[in-house]
């Protein structure tokens, strides 16, 4: 088998890269937000009151979503712009969930970039084992708790 490199394929064949699924490209946007965990973004100004039409338009500099549109991979998959429209079809994010991780109602004028990561987790469903592993542990105590006040008095 001999090995190319895959620009030397292209001249010989149509080569297409996979298209990221949608848990793919929400990894990588929170993977880019996390590479400066401490980067000050903007957020995306009351978007619940706007018009769904006008919603679709907003966008801000140096915001989560800049972040993403200025990643080339995102941008060859198919992230066609910074403004929220755009961001919510290609992650596929629904008013909620947009809301949640990018709105200043909840986050203030400005974020950390760890916090939007944070909050694409929870409201996308990306919740790593250990977070699942400590909201068990939480509640154990929770629940065993008074017994063993009852034990120890």
């Amino acid at each position: 088998m001999e090995h190319k490199h895959l620009d030397q394929l292209r001249s010989v064949a149509d080569v297409q890269p996979r298209p990221l699924t949608r848990q793919e490209r929400l990894q990588r946007w929170i993977a880019l937000l996390e590479i400066d965990p401490t980067r000050s973004l903007n957020s995306l100004g009351e978007i619940e009151y706007k018009p769904p039409a006008e919603r679709a338009l907003v966008r801000e500099d140096n915001s989560p979503l800049t972040v993403a549109y200025e990643d080339p991979i995102l941008r060859a998959d198919g992230l066609a712009s910074d403004r929220l429209g755009d961001a919510m079809r290609y992650f596929a994010l629904s008013d909620g969930q947009a809301h949640y991780a990018l709105c200043s109602c909840l986050s203030g004028r400005t974020m950390e970039a760890s916090t939007c990561a944070q909050r694409l987790r929870n409201a996308t469903g990306d919740v790593t084992w250990q977070s699942v592993v400590g909201a068990w542990a939480l509640a154990a105590l929770a629940v065993s708790l008074p017994g063993l006040v009852y034990l120890l008095s």
